[in-house]
Parts: C-alpha cells; sequence; structure tokens
C-alpha cells in the first residue's frame, strides 16, 4: 500500500484452475519495503492477516518513497521480487502509486536486462519472471480517482465527518450558533459535498464548483433567512482546496470574518483534520476493499504477458475492471480543467455520482419564492409503511422538498396504511421537515397495516383530499400495499394515479432493487457489535459467539454482516444447511482453536431454519465444543433498526426520494396534458360539468 489512507487489507494463499499464488505482505512503507527487501517482504498466511478488518489504517504501513521514484530505486525493487519469484503486484493508493506501478511495469524487461548484466540475476531467472502483471485498487478518503464511484476509505472518512457534525448540532442548537467547518479535499469535493447532503448544510464550497460572483451576499442572505425562520442552527461546509471564480482560496477565516462582519452571529470554525482519516473502518468500507481484493487477485490470475494494467474500480454495485492507465489520466484532466476554469467540465470528469450529487444538492439547498415556482395543481402524499429504518426521515425530507420545488402540495399521512384510512393526512411544509436527515427512525409513524381491508376508506381519503399521487416509502409491506392498491383501481377511481415505493427496509428483501434505505446503517451496527465481542473473546481465548441478526427470510444482513465481521460461519434461508453443515462448522472451529487465533463468530439469519434455532445452534456448539472452546450467544434485536443513519443511509435516501418525487412529477405532467385532452371531448359531447374523480371514474380511467 504505497499510499493507502484507510481501509481494511489483507490476503491469503490462492490457488484457481491449477495456478498456485504465493501472497506477500510489502511491509514498511509501501514501496520504501520493495525496495529496501530483506525482512520487509514476508510471506502471508491466513493468521497473519486475521483480525485486521476492524482495524483502521493500513497494517502493513504506508508512506511516499523518494527512491522508487528513481530508476536506481526501482532497479532495487525488481532485484528483490524477483529473488522472491514476485511477478505479480497489487497496489493499493492514489494516483500517484498507480502511475508509479504502471512506470515500474513499462520498465520491467529493461532493469531484468540490466540484472542480468550487472551478473545479480541469471538469464534463466530474467526469462522465468519476464513479464510482470499490475491491478490497482483505489485507497483515498477523497474519492478522487476518476472511474469509480467510491475509493476505499471515503465512506470511513464521511463516518467521522458526520460524527462530528452530529454531535456539533447539540450544542450550535443549543447556543443559536453559525459553524464554520473544513473538510479534507485539496483537489476534490466529494467529502465536503456530501456531507453537506448528509447533514442538511446550509451552504458548501467544494473546489470543482467555486461560488458565482456575489456570494457573500447571497450566502448572508440565506443565513438570515434562516434565522428568521427561528433555525437556531447553520452550517456552512468548506473544502480545504475550496477556491473562487478566480482561483484564489476561500479559507474557514474568511467565511468566519464575512459573518460576523455583515450578520454579527455567533460564529465558530471547526477544522477537522486528520481525525478524518482514523477510526474503525466502515462496514461499506470493508465489504468494498473485500471484493476489490478478491477481484483484484482473480484479475492476477487472469492476466498473460499481454494484459495492460488494470485498476479494481466500483460501478453502481458491481466490481470491474477498466485500464489503469485511463482512468489516471482523466484523474489528472480534472484538475486542468479546474485550473483553466472549466468548471462544469471538471464535475462532468469526476463522474455520475459526483454531478448527481452536486445536482441533489443544488435542488434542495434553497428554498424557492413562490413567484419562482412552476404553476402545479397537483396534491402528493408522502407516507412510510413497515418496520422503521434507519435514512426513512431523510428520504421524506427529499421528497417533500423536491415536491413543494415542483410546485405541488405535500401532505404527510402518519402511520402508514393505518393512519390514511383513519384520515391522519396533513399539509407537510419545507420548514416542516428542517433538520430530518440525521434523525432516525421514522418521524412520521410507520406500521405494518396494509390497505386490502381498509381500500374504500383510504379511496375516500384521497378524494377528500384530492391527492394525485403517491409516494411510499418502506419495506416489503410497502411493495405488498402498492400493489393491493394496483389491484383496486377497477373499483376506485380515486387509485389510478401515480404511484411509487422507495424501498427502505433492514432485510434489503425488495425485488428490482440492490439496496434499501436502512440497511447499511444495521450493518454498522452488526459489525460494531462484532467487533465487541472479538475483543471480548480474544481476552477470554477459546470462545465462540453465536450472533442472531435480523432479516426475516433474506439473508442479507446475516451475509454481508459476516463478510464485514470476519464470520467463521453465516447460517441464511436461501443457502439450506443441515445437521452435517453444522458439525461440520464445530470440527473447523475446534481446529482454529490449535492455532493462534482462538475466538470464532458464527451468525445466523433470524428465520433461517423453522429447526435449527439459535439455541438449537448455540447447544449443539457448547456440546460439541466441551473441553475446546465455550460458547455464548448474543440476540441483536431491534437494535439493527435503531441509531442516526449511516451517511450512506442519509445520501442513499436523500437521492432515490428526489428521483422518485420527480418521477412523480413527469407523470403527473403526461397525465394531465392527456386528461385535458379527454376531458375537453367528454364534457363536450355530454355537456355537463364533472369532478376530476368523477370523470376517472366516468372513463374508466
Amino acid at each position: 500500500g504505497p499510499g493507502v489512507r484507510g481501509g481494511p487489507r489483507g490476503g491469503n494463499a490462492i490457488s484457481k484452475e491449477g495456478v498456485n499464488m504465493q501472497i506477500c505482505l510489502v511491509r514498511s512503507q509501501g514501496y520504501q519495503g520493495m525496495v529496501d527487501g530483506g525482512d520487509n517482504i514476508k510471506e502471508a498466511s491466513w493468521e497473519s492477516v486475521s483480525s485486521m478488518l476492524q482495524v483502521g489504517g493500513t497494517v502493513i504501513g504506508s508512506a511516499r518513497c523518494k527512491d522508487f521514484r528513481t530508476h536506481e530505486g526501482r532497479l532495487d525493487a525488481a532485484l528483490n521480487l524477483v529473488q522472491r519469484g514476485i511477478t505479480n503486484l497489487c497496489v493499493i493508493g492514489g494516483d500517484g502509486s498507480l502511475t508509479g506501478a504502471n512506470l515500474f511495469r513499462e520498465e520491467w524487461s529493461g532493469l531484468l536486462d540490466e540484472l542480468v548484466q550487472s551478473g545479480q540475476i541469471s538469464e534463466e531467472a530474467a526469462q522465468t519472471h519476464s513479464a510482470l502483471h499490475i491491478v490497482g485498487m483505489v485507497g483515498s478518503i477523497d474519492n478522487d480517482f476518476c472511474g469509480t464511484d467510491m475509493t476505499i476509505g471515503t465512506d470511513s472518512a464521511l463516518h467521522r465527518i458526520i460524527e462530528v457534525v452530529d454531535a456539533i448540532m447539540t450544542t450550535a442548537q443549543s447556543h443559536q450558533r453559525t459553524f464554520v467547518l473544513e473538510v479534507m479535499g485539496r483537489h476534490c469535493g466529494y467529502l465536503a459535498l456530501v456531507s453537506a447532503l448528509a447533514c442538511g448544510a446550509d451552504w458548501v464550497l467544494i473546489p470543482e464548483m467555486p461560488p458565482k460572483d456575489g456570494w457573500e451576499e447571497q450566502m448572508c442572505h440565506k443565513l438570515s433567512e434562516n434565522r428568521a425562520d427561528k433555525k437556531r442552527l447553520n452550517i456552512i461546509i468548506v473544502a480545504e482546496g475550496a477556491i473562487d471564480q478566480n482561483n484564489k482560496p476561500i479559507t474557514t477565516d474568511l467565511i468566519k470574518d464575512l459573518v460576523v462582519r455583515c450578520l454579527g452571529f455567533d460564529t465558530r470554525v471547526t477544522i477537522l483534520g486528520h481525525v478524518q482519516r482514523g477510526g474503525t473502518p466502515s462496514a461499506f468500507d470493508r465489504i468494498l476493499a473485500s471484493r476489490m481484493g478478491v477481484e483484484a487477485v482473480l484479475a492476477l490470475l487472469e492476466a498473460s504477458p499481454g494484459t495492460p494494467a488494470c485498476v479494481v474500480s466500483l460501478c453502481g454495485n458491481q466490481a470491474v475492471r477498466l485500464p489503469l492507465m485511463e482512468c489516471v489520466q482523466m484523474t489528472q484532466e480534472v484538475q486542468k480543467a479546474m485550473d483553466e476554469k472549466r468548471f462544469e467540465e471538471a464535475v462532468k470528469l469526476r463522474g455520475r455520482s459526483f454531478e448527481n450529487n452536486l445536482n441533489t444538492y443544488k435542488l434542495l439547498s434553497h428554498r424557492k419564492i413562490d413567484t419562482e415556482l412552476p404553476h402545479s395543481s397537483f396534491n402528493v402524499a408522502v407516507l412510510n409503511v413497515g418496520a422503521p429504518a434507519a435514512g426513512m426521515n431523510a428520504a421524506v425530507r427529499s421528497a417533500v422538498r423536491v415536491g413543494i420545488t415542483e410546485g405541488h402540495t405535500l401532505f404527510a399521512v402518519n402511520d402508514g396504511f393505518e393512519g390514511f384510512y383513519k384520515g391522519q393526512i396533513k399539509e407537510i411544509n419545507w420548514g416542516d421537515v428542517g433538520g430530518w436527515t440525521g434523525q432516525g427512525g421514522s418521524l412520521l409513524g410507520t406500521k405494518r397495516t396494509l390497505p386490502a381491508k381498509h381500500i374504500d376508506k383510504i379511496a375516500e381519503q384521497m378524494k377528500i383530499h384530492n391527492i394525485n399521487a403517491l409516494l411510499v416509502i418502506g419495506g416489503f409491506e410497502a411493495y405488498l400495499g402498492l400493489l393491493e392498491l394496483q389491484a383496486a383501481r377497477s373499483k376506485h377511481a380515486e387509485l389510478c394515479v401515480p404511484m411509487v415505493m422507495v424501498p427502505a427496509t433492514v432485510s434489503n428483501n425488495i425485488p428490482g432493487s440492490d439496496l434499501s434505505i436502512g440497511a447499511d446503517t444495521a450493518l454498522n451496527a452488526i459489525t460494531d457489535t462484532c467487533d465487541r465481542i472479538k475483543q471480548s473473546a480474544s481476552g477470554t481465548k477459546r470462545r465462540v459467539f453465536i450472533i442472531e441478526t435480523m432479516g426475516g427470510y433474506c439473508g442479507y444482513l446475516a451475509t454481508v454482516g459476516g463478510l464485514a465481521a470476519g464470520a467463521d460461519a453465516a447460517y441464511i434461508y436461501e443457502e439450506p444447511f443441515d445437521i452435517r453443515d453444522l458439525q461440520s462448522n464445530v470440527e473447523h472451529l475446534t481446529e482454529k482453536m490449535k492455532t493462534s487465533i482462538q475466538r470464532g463468530l458464527v451468525l445466523r439469519n433470524e428465520n433461517c431454519s423453522e429447526n435449527y434455532t439459535t439455541d438449537f445452534i448455540y447447544q449443539l456448539y457448547s456440546e460439541e465444543g466441551k473441553g475446546v472452546f465455550d460458547c455464548r450467544k448474543n440476540i441483536l434485536g431491534h437494535m439493527q433498526q435503531g441509531g442516526a443513519p449511516s451517511p450512506f443511509d442519509r445520501n442513499f435516501g436523500t437521492k432515490i426520494a428526489a428521483k422518485a418525487m420527480q418521477w412523480i412529477s413527469k407523470k403527473l405532467k403526461e397525465c394531465s396534458l392527456g386528461l385535458c385532452e379527454v376531458r375537453t371531448d367528454f364534457c363536450y359531447k355530454s355537456n355537463r360539468k364533472h369532478t376530476y374523480s368523477t370523470l376517472l371514474q366516468e372513463i374508466k380511467c
């Protein structure tokens, strides 16, 4: 890891298609260890990388290496690799580290020739190790590498930032203060932008999109408007590389002086600094790094002498391999575009994820006055259905504010479909959802009640409030509920309106969606608990913990939680198991206790088996492991649904709800144009006046 900044690392001996790959770890400051050789390059075993998942930073060390930038340094590195039979490199770092690795690969044959001529290696050794294969993984908290949606370490840095912001909010609200926060990002504003989305910051300054001239007055005007609305807290987030249109730096002290001078607000500056790089890796980073590590080794195993160097990237929810130097060149183009003041191009070069984040922030940050809003006579209802999931409130806030920006009147429904048929419906405004982003649970209230038994009453309430569209945020009950409403359209014209569901459930069991709001927060709760349990077990030695997770009949939490926590086994409903599998796992743990890793962790999905319950597995392990290890059990329960939402869930909920509301607006406009034509034609022929609902009923919409 020449320039790595966070996230878990590790490796083990892998055999595939008859190819044996010996894994070595280069210790002592990245490339420097490769140049120095000796004990800095050691063979890695299964045990040597155990218990690394929960450790922040990099266990094998990382630093910039001046020696590797010289030809002599790379010659020494080549000698050390050939002497150990190493011709495959997995490099974890930023664009500088990956560029250096590619240069090393291009020079490889020439370096070997020099070593042969100097008599340091034989001709046979040079022929045996004639090709060097390079695979890169990007480790950078700034998320500043083009070609990947997320780099290793970024999500953990966001966790540190949001933890600080949440703590500051309590003080700021008590004292009615304005806080200016500086976050890392000399050349990339990703951390600042996503942090602003996650906490609902009033203003954000990033290097890719400098504010337009006159931004000082606009910012102060917005802060004063917030105070007029009795908002006790103002937060301004600044990337350390923030600049204005003339490429001049915008510092936190400059902003503080501006706010104090123009508004007289009590203002404080907080510079987070290197705290963003530290701490325990988040669940997302552990899973991302693990998946990328596997893909990197597979890429090395499949490489041939002509295979170009690649970098393992995240695209959507998939690990992909991209040409390394193309991604490096695109990353360098971003800085070039910024230097030449081509800021819109710089944003596009950052990628789809960055651009979507920026557009969503712009959409939600500024409250338009009534004269600026598009004309709309539509009413849209928002409700939560199913079990609570962290991030639901962020989704509601986003939906309400985007809906108001689109010109609609928004209605909030309390307690799901149960509150709907009881008439617990009221209009909700821009200011009503202020500060909701970081709140856990469901502030609207949510229940599992399905609408089928109360369709008539729900249709009546939709008629009373003239509801023209529904946005349902929830889990599998929300999915089933919309299917029931759709099935009742033939009987109730009021239900012939656009309906959209936003998946929000810790179980992550909604068809058609890779991820659901709340699942990431639940995974972090699971990994945090498992980390503490493993620490407890390492102190007592020879102990196995059986952990029951939520998820209903979906094994997502148990499987991915097991990957993030380093579990020995995970029992899920989708993968049937029997007593022989249980016995095999007990034998594995018995053998494990003979090694230096004298602890075990087993996860069980709550509904994985009707008969093999948590108690049964606990008793079986206790009996079979008697004299070798003792056993404990822990049912995590509803703690997986609680707590403040993770940065990922806050941003995911914000973006997906904004997308859903924009879809509703599009459908309403399409329907209104079509209905105008139908209504004109129908009313002309019948020579009668009709309300919207009776018209729909009569034309069987």
